[in-house]
């Protein structure tokens, strides 16, 4: 059975972009996982992320000009955990960290999406977790939700990070809730039925954007 939903006809053009997003925890990055095995390359948002607040990048500097030396590591790299737990719990800190992330962190995707297209490969995917709340849509030419009913979603996040049911509820809640990327994606890939199922969809998925 195809996993498209409101099919967008792919554009004619030499490389597909793709972007890929989903709830937290839905099972993105084995997706792109998939992609990238069959050939495509894939940027990824969250390793972007992790470079752009390395030691000496401004992004950090900001960090912790905003919530103070406590979210750094003995080692001088960010501690993520305890940033987490500060913005996750309170609406501003995480406005004030996104506006302090999102202009590097979207120059950094856009330089890396250009070096992949260059690849001249039928697909390349854009694994961008927070998409939608980012407005990067128009920078693809299709968007795919990975989707995972809320409870698995629920326990496959506190099993990840070894957090209580609270907490990852919090994380949950802070992003766009997972039926509102559904209404906005052009296709759906169902991660709540194995690894079988997933790479079909996947497969079927590819069969579309180059046939």
């Amino acid at each position: 059975m195809p996993p498209l939903s409101a099919v967008k006809e792919a554009k004619v053009s030499m490389t597909y972009l793709l972007g890929l997003t989903g709830g937290i925890a839905t099972g993105k990055s084995t997706v792109a996982a998939a992609f990238k095995n069959a050939g495509y390359p894939v940027v990824s948002a969250d390793v972007i992320a992790r470079e752009i607040v390395a030691p000496g990048q401004p992004a950090l500097a900001k960090i912790v000009a905003r919530f103070g030396e406590g979210v750094l590591l003995a080692d001088g790299h960010l501690n993520r955990q305890a940033l987490g737990k500060i913005v996750f719990a309170d609406a501003q800190a995480l406005a004030d960290l996104n506006a302090i992330d999102r202009p590097y962190l979207r120059q950094a995707i856009l330089a890396a999406l250009a070096e992949a297209k260059a690849s001249g490969k039928a697909i390349v995917v854009g694994e961008i977790p927070l998409l939608f709340e980012s407005h990067f849509e128009a920078v693809f030419d299709g968007v795919a939700v990975v989707t995972l009913p809320p409870h698995l979603q629920l326990a496959r996040l506190m099993a990840r990070d070894g957090l209580d049911a609270a907490a990852a509820r919090q994380r949950i809640n802070a992003q766009m809730p997972l039926a509102e990327k559904i209404a906005k994606a052009d296709f759906l890939l169902d991660n709540s039925q194995g690894p079988t199922v997933r790479q079909q969809q996947v497969d079927a998925l590819i069969a579309h954007l180059t046939r």
